[in-house]
């Protein structure tokens, strides 16, 4: 019994740690002609474990669903700023 409870106890700190979808929104000031969000977005998608991306180019805001388990805020405001449009967080992560 106790051999059989350590197993059960084994599989369950062996198991994955299953991340949920987060969803942030960057404000990305620099983007200044409507061909710009197409830019942003493109970077955005990239970046591993993001599975959506919108970019609203009148509010100058991008809002990204992404695995947290495969990424960071951080990549996601690199991807922008390597695209050549730095971004800083928005809104609350969910």
């Amino acid at each position: 019994m106790n051999k059989l409870l350590a197993a059960a106890a084994m599989a369950l700190l062996a198991a994955p740690v299953w991340a949920a979808p987060k969803t942030v929104t960057l404000s990305v000031p620099t983007m200044d002609c409507p061909v710009c969000p197409i830019t942003v977005k493109k970077a955005l998608v990239k970046v591993p474990g993001v599975s959506h991306a919108k970019v609203n180019f009148d509010k100058r805001l991008a809002t990204v669903t992404f695995d947290d388990a495969k990424t960071t805020i951080d990549a996601l405001t690199d991807a922008t700023k390597n695209a050549g449009y730095p971004s800083t967080l928005a809104g609350n992560a969910r």
